[in-house]
C-alpha cells in the first residue's frame, strides 16, 4: 500500500481540529480568503492594464485602433501588446513574468488540492477515532432510514426516533435504508451520509455544544420527503446522557416521547 494517503492524513491531523465541522469551516475559510485575494489581484491588474495601454488620442480618421502603430511612432512611446499575442520575453522580461506567474499559480493550485485532499482523508478515516491516546471511543449508532423517518439503534439495542448524543464525544453513525435511497444529515454538525438499502455507510461527527439540532433527509425519497426534517438531535452533557442511556427501555421511551 502506498504511504502517500497515510502521510497526507497525518499532515492533516497535525494542522486541523478534531471535528469535521471545524475541518470544513477551516477549509471554507481558506478558499474564501484565497479566492478573494486572487479576485482582487486579477481585477486590479485588469484595470491597471486597461488604463496603462489605453489609446489616448484617435488617429486622423478618428479611430483608436493602435495595434499597427509601432511603439517608436506612438505619441506616448508605450509598447502595447497585441490581441492574442503571447509575450516572447523581449523587452522588460515579459515572457519571464508570464512563466513566473504561471508557476506560482500552479504551485498554489496544487497546494490547495493536496491540502483539501488531506482533510478529506482525515474526515473519511473512521479508524483514527480508535487510535487516539485521549478521550473515549466513539459512540456507535445505527441510523435506519425509511419512508418517512429515521430510527436510531444504540449499542445496547435501544431503538428510538430521537437521536440523543453526549457532548464532546465522537459519534460514529452506520447509515442504511429499509426501502429507497435517503440521505441522513445534520447541517450544523457538517455530517451527511447516503442511506442505501442493503449497504452501510459510515460517517462521524462531534458536537461541542449542548442543544437541539435538526436531522434532515437530503435525498428525494417520495411524496413524504418534505416531512423528513425537523427530527430532533439532542446533544446532552455526558453525565446527563449516561443517566438516560443507563435507564430502562420504558424510561427512555418516556423521556424521548
Amino acid at each position: 500500500m502506498s504511504p502517500g494517503p497515510a502521510l497526507l492524513r497525518h499532515a492533516a491531523l497535525a494542522q486541523v481540529s478534531r471535528t469535521p465541522a471545524e475541518v470544513f469551516n477551516n477549509l471554507y475559510l481558506v478558499f474564501l480568503v484565497l479566492g478573494t485575494l486572487v479576485g482582487v489581484v486579477v481585477i486590479s491588474y485588469t484595470v491597471y492594464n486597461a488604463y496603462k495601454y489605453r489609446a489616448s488620442d484617435p488617429d486622423a480618421e478618428g479611430r483608436y485602433d493602435v495595434e499597427e502603430t509601432p511603439p517608436e511612432e506612438d505619441g506616448d512611446g508605450v509598447a502595447r501588446p497585441q490581441v492574442g499575442e503571447i509575450p516572447t520575453g523581449s523587452g522588460k522580461g515579459g515572457g519571464k513574468k508570464l512563466f513566473v506567474s504561471f508557476t506560482i499559480s500552479a504551485v498554489i493550485v496544487l497546494g490547495l488540492i493536496v491540502y483539501a485532499y488531506s482533510l478529506f482523508l482525515y474526515v473519511e478515516d473512521t479508524n483514527q477515532l480508535y487510535e487516539g491516546d485521549e478521550g473515549e471511543d466513539p459512540l456507535e449508532i445505527q441510523v435506519v432510514a425509511e419512508q418517512f423517518r429515521f430510527t436510531y439503534v444504540y449499542p445496547d439495542g435501544t431503538t428510538t426516533e430521537e437521536l440523543r448524543i453526549p457532548k464532546d464525544r465522537p459519534i460514529l453513525v452506520n447509515v442504511t435504508s429499509q426501502d429507497v435511497m435517503h440521505n441522513f444529515g445534520i447541517r450544523e454538525l457538517r455530517v451527511k451520509a447516503d442511506a442505501i438499502p442493503n449497504q452501510y455507510n459510515e460517517a462521524w461527527f462531534q458536537a461541542e455544544e449542548t442543544g437541539t439540532y435538526e436531522a434532515i433527509c437530503y435525498e428525494l425519497c417520495g411524496v413524504g420527503h418534505s416531512s423528513m426534517r425537523g427530527e430532533e438531535v439532542i446533544v446532552m452533557e455526558p453525565e446527563e446522557f449516561n443517566d438516560w442511556y443507563d435507564s430502562s427501555e420504558a424510561e427512555k421511551a418516556e423521556v424521548s416521547g
